[in-house]
Formats: structure tokens, sequence, C-alpha cells
């Protein structure tokens, strides 16, 4: 198998886990990324969490809205822009994003259980490190 052929592949099955994941989700995933982000990334703008999801800015306000309306994010004054509001996690919020990947987490780990035999899945685990670094190297760039 070449490179490309090996990259496409591996972009459709990683998709497909990705999205397969995520239907354990109890909220929009929308909403589920917005608090990811803040999160990892710490506090944001409605624009920067637009931009970071690659998505409209009025598709991260309705998030973001619904957010603030649950109290999973508070929204504060930007300390050097008096027009912009930033958006951080609550208590509430981290928690119910802790909750979210416990049952990522859980279902994926089950699956893996059932479907995995232990060479199979000490091959998986040998695999992440190079999927981190492949991750690292496509975000430098």
């Amino acid at each position: 198998m070449d490179d490309n052929q090996l990259a496409e592949d591996l972009r459709l099955t990683i998709g497909q886990l990705v999205r397969t994941v995520r239907t354990a989700d109890t909220m929009p995933p929308g909403e589920a990324a917005v608090l990811g982000y803040l999160d990892r990334i710490g506090p944001l703008t409605t624009a920067d969490l637009a931009q970071q999801r690659g998505v409209s800015h009025q598709s991260a306000a309705k998030a973001v809205k619904e957010l603030l309306g649950q109290g999973l994010v508070r929204a504060e004054a930007h300390p050097s822009d008096g027009r912009k509001l930033l958006l951080l996690l609550t208590p509430a919020g981290s928690e119910r994003l802790a909750e979210e990947r416990r049952r990522r987490a859980d279902w994926l780990g089950t699956a893996i259980d059932d479907v995995l035999n232990s060479d199979e899945r000490e091959t998986l685990a040998a695999a992440l490190p190079l999927l981190s670094r492949l991750t690292a190297r496509l975000k430098a760039k």
C-alpha cells in the first residue's frame, strides 16, 4: 500500500471511529466541541471558537447561547477589548464535559474488550504514539 492510500484509509477509519464514538454523547456535537475547546485552550471569544471549530460565527454563537443558558459556560469582559466577551468553562461545564468523556471512553473500552484479542490490543496500544506523532506534525503546519 502506498503512502497516499494509507493516508486515505487512516483518515476514513479514524473519522468513522470519531463519529461513531460521538454518538454516545448526550449533548449536541457543537456544544460538546465548545466545552472541549474551552477546557483544552482556556478562555476564548465566540469568534475564536468559530475559528477553532471551522464553523460560522452564527453556528458557534448558537452553541454558546445554549451553554450559557445551561450554566455550563460563563462570559466575562475581555481584559484588553471591552467590546468582546471571554467565555470560560464553569465547574458544571467541566463536570458535564468529564461525564461526556467518561461515556465515550467507557463505550469505546467496551468495544475494544468485546472485539480485540490481547495481541490486537497490544498492537493498538503500540500505534497510539505513532498517531500522536502524526497529530503533532499536522498541528505544526
